[in-house]
């Protein structure tokens, strides 16, 4: 059995690959797990069940219920509810596990499993590779100690979820945000009503697109991967800013008042100085990945504020920020975390900041967002070579060491194999469009002669 867990839960087709079978199976894994590490000793366990509106989470909501209880833990559904919440909740009622299903910005087919360790955190590697052997026993023919009576979990449905999220994200706000209309694109996802209500309550006046999920249409066309639909409407209301998150809502794009997209860099550029007026970024660093525009990077530095990167994926920003005592990190793609409030990233809290910063300083998004220049990146995916030569070659070093030679201060090379196909992602940053094509160009082939 291949790795089941990636880096973010087990992912797939739901009733194909993540089938209720295994949802189950997982769940009572996780169970045993956590109960052999300690988690569950001297008290009753307790899990917090959560998902989006995807028609596959009702069935594998069931599934994961059933598997919990079936091992002895108490459950509580809160129902349809972005991923953030989820661990914000497994936090705040003293959980010992939480269970969010979510395939997050995937296509409607596809389903997913994450589980947060008490306080609601990501699990461990070490702890996902154990549920996994656990799985793979029971699977196999194991036998294992199941409760009876009394020993059963019980099942209840946790209501006052919804309102204690909101609650918290508006006791996070530094100021409320009277006098702005925003648009809202929920990706007819797990934020459908929780973001229109934090933002409601929080005063402004918000129009919404993409809020009526009906099991279906989740980040169909719409939300943080398909934009067109919330520039096109922010200028047609003539709102102050759009904001889009995706299926599960662990994440946030913008649009300014003229219809221009704004990233997660330029998103962490503005929250990063906003923090640090308000004396609440610590040490004065961001952390962000290595795919983070040149930008990004050159802006902070002028600002005065540390830049600490890691490899490509929020669960390793959140690493870094946990290891060092960090306050803010993401990624371009618009996962944000906010470490003294979140213990991942949030897209709702991650558009309520933005927002505050904009009516506190009566500042245009656009203005404030000019802090960076986005410098062109060039992306091209060099198939069908040897992927895992790609920090020994000599010849690949000397071409990427001219190309680096030939940009300067003002570019930037990375050549990052993928860690699932046979293939070579090669970007290259630069001051002129032109100039990033041609030298990525001559780079693809680079890898080509020198991996092929």
């Amino acid at each position: 059995m291949g790795r089941l867990f990636g880096t973010d839960g087990v992912r797939g087709v739901a009733n194909a690959d993540l089938t209720a079978e295994l949802a189950m199976g997982l769940s009572v894994a996780a169970a045993h797990v956590l109960a052999e590490a300690g988690t569950f000793e001297g008290h009753r366990p307790v899990a917090v069940v959560g998902r989006d509106p995807r028609a596959s989470g009702e069935f594998l909501e069931a599934a994961v219920v059933a598997g919990l209880a079936s091992a002895g833990v108490d459950v509580l559904r809160v129902g349809v509810l972005p991923t953030p919440a989820v661990a914000h909740l497994t936090g705040a009622l003293g959980a010992d596990l939480g269970v969010m299903l979510s395939a997050s910005h995937n296509a409607m087919p596809d389903n997913g499993i994450k589980f947060f360790a008490r306080g609601g955190h990501k699990l461990a590697d070490e702890l996902e590779d154990r549920i996994e052997g656990v799985y793979d026993e029971h699977r196999t023919g194991a036998p294992w100690d199941r409760p009876t009576g009394a020993g059963v979990g019980r099942v209840n449905s946790y209501d006052q979820g919804f309102d204690q999220y909101v609650a918290h994200l508006l006791g996070v706000l530094p100021n409320r945000l009277d006098g702005l209309k925003v648009v809202l694109d929920e990706a007819h996802g797990a934020a459908a009503r929780v973001s229109p209500a934090a933002f409601e309550q929080a005063g402004a006046e918000i129009v919404t697109i993409g809020a009526a999920p009906d099991g279906l249409n989740i980040n169909d066309g719409c939300g943080s991967t398909h934009l067109e639909l919330l520039k096109a409407a922010v200028v047609e209301h003539g709102a102050d800013l759009g904001i889009a998150h995706d299926g599960d809502a662990d994440r946030c794009l913008a649009v300014d008042h003229t219809g221009e997209e704004i990233d997660g860099d330029q998103i962490l550029a503005v929250l990063a100085l906003a923090m640090r007026e308000r004396s609440a970024l610590r040490s004065d660093t961001v952390v962000a990945t290595v795919m983070s525009n040149l930008g990004f990077k050159l802006a902070m530095e002028r600002e005065g504020v540390a830049f600490v990167q890691t490899a490509v994926g929020d669960r390793y920003v959140l690493e870094e920020m946990k290891r060092h005592g960090y306050a803010l990190g993401g990624e371009q793609s618009g996962h944000v975390i906010v470490l003294d409030h979140a213990t991942t990233g949030d897209g709702t809290l991650t558009g309520l900041l933005l927002a505050a910063r904009v009516a506190q300083t009566g500042r245009t998004l656009q203005d404030l967002a000019s802090v960076m220049e986005r410098l062109p990146q060039v992306l091209i995916n060099v198939p069908d070579v040897d992927r895992t030569r790609v920090s020994t070659s000599t010849e690949l070093a000397a071409a990427v060491a001219d190309a680096e030679q030939e940009l300067g201060t003002t570019g930037r090379v990375l050549l990052r194999p993928s860690g699932t196909e046979p293939l070579v992602r090669v970007m290259v940053e630069a001051a002129d469009i032109d100039h990033a094509r041609s030298v990525a160009a001559r780079l693809a082939d680079a890898v080509k002669s020198a991996l092929g």
